[in-house]
């Protein structure tokens, strides 16, 4: 009896609508790891990368001579850098050209990086979106499986003559897992999707920070010229 009623043995036995419903979940849950661990490994380096290009950037260093150490060792996954490399390009291309508008050039330069940041912002928040849906969406799921599972319990009640609590308990029992799946898919990926999102918030706040500080200097150096 304590064999039959086992976990494995409820969820081989379920309907063909239950099991595809627990190995969607299943799927879906799996996955979700897989991007949170992703998602804690990048974010990491991001602010890691973020506060190294920081110290560097007011050390007091020349932005010239920045600007060629970051070419000659670009850093692809350093957010900051990549916003100080556009905008620096952007404002000695400007600057070279003839009888050229400081308000103008300071315009492109801040275009430049508003392009730069929404391309790490793209970075920051990817496979959030799965893991809302994940989180959204799973419990659902899994009470879609329980519905249809108590539904073919009772149904078979109605081939009975004596109805007992054994013979229900594997139908809802079976049914009940596939909530419990979905409760185990979901959890974790609102608390992921949710520390994630105020880690990408924060990263952003700082990186448009960076560009506005940077973009000051430049206004400085372009009016000053």
């Amino acid at each position: 009896m304590v064999e039959k009623m086992s976990l494995w043995s409820l969820v081989v036995n379920a309907s063909l609508v239950v099991q595809l419903v627990m190995i969607s979940l299943l799927v879906a849950s799996i996955i979700s790891w897989v991007m949170i661990l992703q998602r804690r490994s990048f974010l990491a380096k991001a602010k890691s990368n973020l506060r190294s290009f920081e110290e560097k950037f007011w050390s007091g260093v020349d932005l010239t001579q920045l600007f060629r150490e970051v070419n000659t060792n670009p850093n692809p996954n350093s957010a900051l850098e990549n916003i100080f490399r556009s905008g620096i390009k952007e404002f000695t291309r400007l600057r070279q050209q003839t009888d050229a508008d400081p308000d103008a050039v300071m315009e492109g330069v801040q275009r430049s990086m508003r392009v730069a940041l929404a391309r790490e912002e793209e970075k920051l928040e990817t496979h959030l979106p799965f893991l809302a849906t994940v989180g959204s969406t799973s419990p659902y799921v899994g009470l879609f499986g329980t519905v249809w599972g108590i539904m073919n319990s009772f149904r078979g009640l109605a081939n009975v003559h004596q109805a007992t609590l054994a013979s229900v308990a594997p139908g809802i029992s079976e049914a009940l897992i596939a909530t419990a799946m979905g409760l185990f898919a979901a959890i974790p990926a609102v608390i992921a999707y949710n520390r994630y999102s105020s880690r990408v918030e924060s990263l952003m706040n700082s990186y448009e920070t960076f560009a506005e500080e940077f973009s000051s200097i430049l206004h400085r150096r372009v009016h000053a010229a």
